[in-house]
């Protein structure tokens, strides 16, 4: 009986966790559609996105908003610079730090890619009523919140 029911959990885990797998590509691809023509990837497109609506800001906290690697993120922004649409400069008071900003070009692209962009969010989840929407976040933070919690424990005990 113990065995069936570990059996049970761990399936509808693993359904579940398809499911949710799925989903989240089925919404990369269909924000990534929003981007043809602008000469942006996904992850180019949430880098001016957070610049745009959270203002300069280092490279590691720009990773951690997009969440992407500080190596991924280094090629992304080198990218985004010789495109003219960032520029990045250390402060005086610590050089080890790169602040990255939106340079005008930036600006401006930002500006007419956003409102296409949120138009096809708001469209791919038109599917859900508001009320279902409110619960896929609630779900997914408590997803999210869980391994944060967990990474926070485990640096704790190790202390």
């Amino acid at each position: 009986m113990f065995m069936s029911r570990n059996r049970s959990q761990e399936r509808l885990a693993l359904l579940t966790y398809v499911k949710l797998m799925r989903a989240a590509n089925s919404a990369r691809n269909f924000a990534a559609r929003t981007l043809t023509g602008t000469g942006l990837t996904l992850t180019q497109f949430a880098v001016l996105e957070a610049l745009y609506h959270l203002g300069p800001m280092s490279l590691s906290d720009i990773a951690q908003k997009v969440l992407t690697t500080g190596g991924n993120l280094t090629m992304v922004a080198g990218n985004l610079e010789k495109q003219g649409l960032i520029e990045r400069h250390s402060p005086p008071e610590d050089k080890r730090v790169q602040i990255t900003a939106l340079t005008s070009k930036g600006k401006t692209l930002i500006r007419q890619v956003f409102p296409r962009h949120a138009a096809a969010i708001v469209e791919f989840l038109a599917v859900l009523n508001p009320e279902e929407q409110v619960r896929l976040g609630d779900l997914c933070r408590k997803l999210g919140r869980r391994e944060i919690l967990k990474g926070a424990s485990s640096t704790n005990t190790a202390q």
